[in-house]
């Protein structure tokens, strides 16, 4: 039996999000994350814009994922899921 993939992407999202550089003590210098970071901030004039990209994967990767977070990704892993139940 497959494991649900809704399943896959609500465990595997921090451990996801620490391995890019979004990590609970910030974000990793040289990282993925910091290049993002970098790229946000130059974007805006030199601050990271509140509810950007950036600004919700850094508030997810220091204290989770929120239940909305969650949801979010639980029903995109089983729309995946469900759309590979007819390839395989």
């Amino acid at each position: 039996q497959q494991l649900p993939f809704f399943t896959v992407g609500v465990v595997a999202a921090p451990a996801i999000l620490g391995a890019v550089g979004f990590t609970s003590a910030g974000i990793a210098a040289g990282s993925c994350a910091a290049s993002m970071m970098s790229a946000a901030a130059t974007a805006s004039g030199g601050g990271v814009a509140a509810g950007s990209v950036v600004a919700v994967l850094q508030s997810a990767g220091a204290a989770g994922l929120s239940a909305t977070a969650g949801a979010a990704v639980a029903g995109a892993g089983a729309a995946v899921g469900w759309l590979a139940s007819f390839i395989g």
